[in-house]
């Protein structure tokens, strides 16, 4: 196996570049912690993984509708009202916390209706 490094094939101009470098010096400096982030508005409040898995399980049902239902994404962004790229970035998991409002329009433009159901948590939780 090769020790080459593997990079992505970044676009980046120069500036690009200093500023990615520079952030990575501070975030190495100042080791800020995930509440000062939060706090600092650098970053929003992780999405608990159970719930980054729920709703990747309905995306990825509700792309499942869209192609039965011989959709394209233009024909849903259409029907939903919501800009084409960014239902792509929904089904493609780049948007990991949508709106509820979003997904109930996505589910309606495909002719679903999305439901929720309460259950009891495990014992011990």
């Amino acid at each position: 196996m090769s020790s080459e490094r593997i990079y992505r094939d970044m676009k980046w101009t120069p500036e690009d570049r200093a500023r990615h470098k520079a952030i990575r010096e501070r975030f190495q400096r100042e080791r800020p912690s995930l509440q000062q982030l939060v706090e600092s508005g650098e970053c929003s409040r992780p999405v608990p993984h159970g719930v980054y898995i729920a709703i990747r399980v309905i995306a990825h049902e509700l792309k499942k509708a869209r192609e039965t239902a011989g959709l394209s994404l233009a024909d849903v962004a259409e029907r939903s009202g919501i800009d084409k790229a960014a239902l792509s970035r929904l089904v493609n998991g780049v948007h990991d916390n949508p709106a509820v409002e979003t997904l109930m329009r996505y589910a309606a433009a495909v002719g679903k209706r999305l439901t929720w159901t309460l259950q009891d948590l495990p014992t011990g939780v």
